[in-house]
């Protein structure tokens, strides 16, 4: 039984739910988010007349890309690392065995039925609630696994950058995992059965919780804001840009074509210091006013920025050091990326500070020509760096979608 307040069974999923929004927000589009029946990323859309309940969104598992990328990022976010067992069922067997499974569940929490295998009923009472699960495999799995002479040369651990603080404890391993839902049980069950399911084959390395806004808090779709405050996310490649595949999605090595890569970083936001500067400071900093993102050279939130743009005073609009300035294509060879980050909140460290921020997430075709220079001029020049700390890191080969009957990594691991 449904009705206001009640939730939708993982277990009795309504015949509709295979129809639904191909995206996990109430309106508003990032990546092309669509309606009615279209294809997104490979994935069918079946006609609707409009959003569905925000539980029973569905996100198809199978597709040409792996859902997670181009979808409108969720409430939720679980982030983990595995690192494959030294021992029993580990290398490549063990791998493909495990990939096997995890994709099994996921296509099938996806859709709002029961993993099966150690399914805990922690999310029973809910639907889909737009879940996905996103796959990625980093640097050192594959010697792990005895497929170095496959791994593409773009999967290079990330150089050292300037300020850096990482903890090596809680970046990098051979296994990555986003798990995203606009329901925080959703998502925690769906990393909880993964956890379980890969025993005897991979043990977690780290694990973080984010979230974002929740879809439909607005009354229209808006850009999403940062724990600073700032509307975040404007100049996101968005689908249908002549060259938004080449920016997103790797063209190979073969197993790889279609995939893309997924760059974690963990940035701590010194908040205090940062709401002790006024509002103009702040929009300084950044390079946007505060209340609606538009640029200080004038316009609204989607106006394109005008970098040589000079005040009545001769002073530049968007000062030399502002973020959006610095982190611009037009300022590094054109490099752009995905980004589809969350925010996070981990109570207090020691000295009384918050320890909250960004868990920052971007997908893009290459590392080395996309992430890795942004952050080199980012490190070097960017005042939005004062206020900031990278504590985690990590950079991840993220293989196409999987085809219904298929797993993920599937090419690599029968190759």
């Amino acid at each position: 039984m449904t009705g206001p307040g009640m939730g939708f069974s993982r277990r009795a999923v309504l015949g509709g739910a295979g129809a639904g929004l191909a995206a996990g927000a109430v309106g508003g589009v990032l990546g092309g988010q669509v309606l009615g029946g279209q294809v997104l990323g490979g994935r069918a859309v079946a006609t609707t007349p409009g959003p569905p309940p925000l539980g029973r969104a569905v996100i198809p598992f199978h597709g040409t890309h792996q859902a997670g990328i181009l979808q409108t990022q969720q409430a939720r976010v679980q982030l983990a690392a595995f690192d494959l067992t030294a021992t029993g069922s580990a290398g490549r067997d063990g791998l493909r065995q495990l990939m096997q499974r995890w994709s099994d569940t996921a296509a099938r929490l996806s859709r709002g039925e029961p993993a099966g295998e150690h399914e805990n009923q922690i999310a029973t009472d809910a639907g889909p609630c737009a879940l996905t699960v996103t796959f990625g495999f980093g640097h050192s799995l594959f010697d792990r696994t005895g497929l170095t002479a496959q791994r593409p040369p773009a999967l290079t651990p990330l150089p050292s950058f300037p300020e850096d603080a990482l903890d090596p404890a809680r970046g990098d391993g051979d296994l990555w995992v986003q798990i995203g839902a606009d329901d925080a049980l959703v998502a925690f069950h769906a990393l909880r059965v993964l956890q379980q399911q890969a025993a005897g084959a991979a043990t977690l390395r780290w694990q973080m919780s984010g979230f974002s806004r929740t879809p439909g808090a607005t009354d229209r779709a808006m850009t999403g804001r940062n724990l600073m405050g700032q509307v975040d996310g404007t100049n996101n490649p968005r689908a249908g840009e002549p060259d938004f595949t080449a920016k997103v999605f790797a063209d190979g090595p073969g197993w790889l074509a279609g995939g893309s890569y997924a760059v974690f970083r963990r940035i701590r936001m010194l908040l205090d210091n940062w709401e002790n500067l006024p509002t103009d400071r702040q929009e300084r900093v950044i390079g946007r006013r505060k209340s609606d993102g538009a640029p200080l050279s004038g316009g609204t939130e989607s106006t394109p920025v005008d970098l040589t743009k000079q005040n009545p005073d001769g002073i530049l609009a968007i000062p030399a050091d502002a973020h959006i300035r610095i982190a611009a294509p037009a300022s590094n060879g054109g490099a752009a990326m995905l980004r589809r980050g969350f925010s996070y909140q981990d109570g207090l460290l020691p000295d009384g500070s918050l320890d909250a921020g960004l868990l920052f997430v971007a997908f893009q075709a290459d590392p080395v020509r996309g992430f890795v220079p942004v952050q080199r001029r980012l490190a070097r020049g960017d005042s939005l760096s004062r206020f900031l700390r990278h504590e985690a890191s990590g950079l991840y080969a993220v293989p196409p979608g999987a085809p219904e009957g298929g797993y993920v990594g599937q090419p690599l691991l029968e190759s």
